[in-house]
């Protein structure tokens, strides 16, 4: 354990290194969990970076819908290269030590990411209801320009708030122990750390997470309700059909990912333990991710039809 610069007055101890204990419990399934994550890293990479293509190439594409979707997979390739080069390389190097400087620096891109996913997922459904609830003034409301102004806020609107939320984590001081019980710098495996009482710093968690992960959720939910709503109104089997098969893919993502991640964030901490803290972080942090461009795919005719087109499948 590494510790620096002893406070007489506080009797805190300053750490300068954390541990990454990971899977370090699990020492005769390291070379198996190395080949797992980094088969999921390289179908993440390809899946959606597919789907990138994909939509900037195909004219049919060209659409707000897949403007959205192209932002979605170059967020889940950003966000999920955040943690899992990290654990490939303490599986492959057996190296857990990451200094307080790079930890803070995995939660604070983390965090941004995390919410601008939040965002997203809102900007989607706003899409969608415009689509179908609007399809008159859709082109016109989603226009390149307004297009583009939605996707911006969405990467930088979570920024300043999160880089906030960084400091005044690190800003504790951590005496109660450097090894970090988790495969990456979260924010309740750290606080477990700190010394004294960091009530404040858990109703801050708190209070973030609801202006970044329940009030988009409840946007969702509204959108969503509006969109049920016109849908049940349409006159034919197939139009009503057409119009839930585009956004069923969406509302699949979102509840795997707000579900995961509010279970992870907001259940009282007396519930929380190691082993469900990274069941539930494993689940939004990388197999959503590894999952989106199949749900995307496979769920979309439009996706399917130029993917065929590109491979030269007919």
């Amino acid at each position: 354990m590494k510790f620096t610069e002893i406070r007489a007055e506080d009797n805190a101890s300053t750490v300068t290194e954390f541990l990454l204990l990971g899977f370090s419990d699990l020492p005769n399934l390291q070379g198996i969990l190395f080949g797992m994550f980094s088969i999921i890293y390289l179908i993440i990479l390809v899946g959606n970076s597919f789907i990138i293509v994909l939509t900037r190439i195909d004219p049919t594409l060209q659409k707000p819908m897949y403007f959205f979707l192209a932002n979605f997979s170059s967020l889940e390739i950003c966000y999920v290269s955040v943690t899992l080069p990290r654990i490939l390389f303490s599986i492959a190097a057996q190296e857990r030590n990451i200094s307080v400087l790079s930890c803070a620096t995995q939660l604070c891109f983390f965090l941004i990411l995390g919410a601008t996913e939040c965002f997203l997922l809102a900007v989607m459904s706003y899409d969608r209801y415009v689509a179908i609830c609007n399809p008159l003034h859709y082109p016109v409301v989603m226009n390149p320009t307004k297009c583009t102004q939605l996707a911006a806020a969405s990467w930088l609107g979570g920024i300043p708030v999160q880089i906030g939320q960084t400091c005044q984590i690190f800003s504790l001081h951590f005496c109660n122990s450097n090894q970090i019980n988790h495969f990456f710098c979260d924010i309740p495996p750290i606080l477990k750390l700190a010394c004294g009482d960091t009530s404040i710093n858990e109703l801050s968690v708190y209070l973030v997470a609801i202006l970044f992960a329940a009030v988009p959720f409840m946007l969702i939910l509204a959108s969503y309700s509006k969109i049920i709503e016109t849908i049940l109104k349409l006159p034919t089997a197939t139009g009503r059909s057409k119009a839930f098969s585009t956004c069923s893919s969406h509302l699949l993502v979102v509840f795997l990912f707000f579900g995961s991640a509010t279970i992870t964030y907001l259940r009282p901490k007396s519930t929380h333990s190691p082993g469900t803290d990274k069941l539930f972080s494993l689940f939004y942090t990388i197999v959503t991710p590894m999952l989106n461009p199949l749900i995307y795919s496979l769920r979309n005719k439009e996706v399917i039809a130029a993917l065929r087109k590109l491979l030269r499948i007919k």
